[in-house]
């Protein structure tokens, strides 16, 4: 039940770019699941997670077909290097990738904030906020 509600937590927050796969991951690892066993897991909640973002955007007509294109056959190496590289990679090594990640994505996060609380003042101190 924690990894169902986290999951749909997960991908709440992938509509605003967290991501779903590292912190899916994550918390099954933590759960006590085999890191490698964690993918379709993580590929269906990513799958779910874009089919349902998606709608919105078929709705209002606004989809960029060259990143839908971009997608599709950027996940065709990315599923034989899941399906011939990752199930065979050392365990420890999986968990040492997956960290480098998290803490990448954590990092561009914080930065992304910290700019946008910046530069947020900078408006705020000119008087050029404009409310929409």
């Amino acid at each position: 039940m924690i990894a169902i509600a986290a999951s749909f937590g997960f991908g709440l927050l992938a509509n605003f770019g967290v991501g779903n796969y590292a912190p899916t991951l994550v918390l099954l690892s933590l759960m006590g699941m085999d890191p490698r066993l964690c993918f379709p897991i993580m590929a269906t909640g990513g799958s779910l997670m874009g089919a349902g973002a998606s709608v919105r955007h078929l709705k209002i007509a606004q989809i960029d077909l060259r990143i839908v294109l971009g997608l599709a056959i950027g996940g065709i190496p990315a599923v034989l290097v899941a399906a011939l590289i990752v199930k065979t990679m050392p365990l420890e090594l999986l968990r040492w990738l997956v960290l480098v990640v998290v803490l990448y994505a954590a990092a561009v996060m914080f930065r992304a904030a910290f700019i946008g609380r910046r530069e947020n003042r900078a408006e705020m101190a000119t008087g050029a906020v404009s409310i929409p």
